[in-house]
């Protein structure tokens, strides 16, 4: 059991989205040995008995919601007629983008002219495709996690759109040059790749409101905040 509000079951989402409800004001997840390593190190947790029927009741957390041009949800549920879609099954591994730190980013991303595009980190793909819709090209994912080139790879087939999805560390491998980069990860990341990302304008997200990246060389030209996250649009100083 994890207590807490929208901020904690946003987060959740993220990382459990296939084994999450709400029980008696807070949030009960179901998952391995490594799932509950990964849970501790984020919230403080209790262990409870295995409630039965839970493994159906996940998808009531998983809503789509509108962003800007776009709908993005989850395949078992009707988008509003139209609007553009960009349909993300959750998977075993990632939510289908409604965290707020996704939301921004790109909402951000819809008011940079389109360009080449590199998504750092692209879990799922929703920022990446979305980029491929609004006419990025080319747009090229990667990460460190395997699933998650599945992932981007499944749900770009799904929405019709081309793109490349490719494992590797940001932080370490040579990166591909590209008008603008995303990144949708945590503070430390951010931090440790702008003086090494090759783009001219860099989304940036995955932190609280609190925290402000700071890297030598950029400057933030944009900001936006809710539900206590933040995301910035960096561009070169230089």
């Amino acid at each position: 059991m994890v207590a807490g509000g929208e901020p904690e079951l946003a987060l959740l989402l993220e990382l459990f989205p296939r084994g999450l409800e709400e029980v008696d004001g807070g949030f009960a997840v179901y998952t391995d040995e490594a799932g509950e390593r990964a849970l501790r190190e984020r919230f403080d947790a209790t262990s409870d008995p295995v409630a039965e029927g839970w493994e159906e009741r996940w998808r009531e957390f998983h809503h789509g919601v509108v962003v800007g041009r776009f709908w993005v949800g989850p395949p078992w549920e009707e988008p509003p007629a139209g609007i553009e879609t960009i349909v993300i099954d959750p998977g075993r591994a990632f939510g289908t983008g409604a965290h707020p730190t996704t939301r921004m980013t790109l909402e951000l991303l819809q008011e940079i002219a389109p360009t080449s595009l590199l998504d750092v980190g692209c879990g799922s793909g929703v920022l990446a495709i979305a980029a491929a819709k609004l006419g990025f090209t080319p747009v090229v994912g990667i990460d460190t996690d395997e699933a998650a080139i599945e992932a981007t790879l499944a749900n770009a087939g799904v929405n019709g759109v081309e793109l490349a999805a490719l494992p590797g560390d940001a932080l370490v491998d040579d990166l591909p040059t590209a008008g603008v980069a995303v990144a949708n990860v945590a503070l430390d990341v951010v931090e440790r790749l702008l003086p090494r990302v090759p783009a001219a304008l860099v989304v940036a997200s995955g932190y609280p409101e609190r925290d402000e990246p700071r890297a030598e060389g950029w400057r933030r030209i944009d900001r936006r905040t809710a539900g206590g996250w933040a995301a910035d649009l960096f561009a070169r100083s230089v």
